[in-house]
């Protein structure tokens, strides 16, 4: 592939557990000649493909005009878990911070696609007694409102953390221990964080669709399929 013919990547939550394995997607992808990381703290890594620019504070990407302009793709994975955080904190982050990313991001870059980590039973219409829920659909009508071309919206069930990590509460901590009984059981339930980030990446980097998309558990593990039928 031609370096003419290789997309700008826009990375935000690069730090995170999606956004990390996306990050090193990205940079081994052909077809993405550059990856700009918008990061609260140091990756701590390096790579000839790769611009890090740090950004504490997602209430205002307004100083993100510049790096963020002719760029051809964005994921954004920034999030927080519920109940590890304040209500409030989880509006600012799961809405608020979105809607200033985009929003920067649209003056910047009109004709980027767009590939938004949002959750399972996420709820457009703001009916949902669950907050989370309701704020990724607020969040996500938001995006689809935005203006950009091409929206992509992923849905994801229980995300597995391939790597081990510290769980974020006791449900996680559960879930990680039964996965194998549960990714037989429930297999439309579950997606290997990895697998769900190569999607996001090549969904954005592609174009796979013309206008907005959304993508449920079931539709992202028909994506994996696709590339690594063993895993799908």
């Amino acid at each position: 592939m031609t370096p003419m013919s290789q997309k700008r990547l826009l990375l935000v939550g690069a730090t995170g557990m999606v956004g990390g394995y996306a990050l090193r997607y990205s940079l081994e992808n052909a077809a993405v000649g550059r990856v700009t990381a918008i990061v609260r703290r140091k990756l701590g890594t390096s790579h000839p493909k790769l611009q890090e620019i740090l950004h504490p504070d997602f209430a205002d990407c307004s100083s993100l005009s510049q790096a963020l302009s002719g760029q051809d793709a964005v994921v954004f994975c920034l999030g927080t878990y519920t109940g590890v955080v304040s209500d409030a904190e989880l509006h600012r982050v799961t809405v608020d911070y979105t809607i200033e990313f985009a929003r920067v991001l649209r003056g910047s870059s009109p004709n980027a696609a767009f590939s938004f980590l949002s959750g399972s039973g996420a709820d457009p219409t703001g009916k949902s007694r669950i907050a989370f829920a309701r704020y990724k659909g607020e969040a996500e009508n938001a995006l689809l409102a935005a203006g950009f071309p091409s929206v992509y919206l992923f849905r994801p069930a229980y995300i597995y953390p391939v790597e081990p990590r510290k769980e974020p509460n006791f449900s996680y901590r559960l879930l990680r221990a039964i996965y194998p009984a549960f990714q037989l059981l429930f297999p439309n339930q579950v997606i290997r964080s990895d697998d769900l980030a190569r999607a996001m990446v090549d969904v954005a980097v592609q174009r796979t669709d013309c206008g907005g998309k959304v993508f449920e558990n079931r539709d992202i593990r028909a994506m994996v399929k696709r590339i690594h039928p063993a895993r799908g």
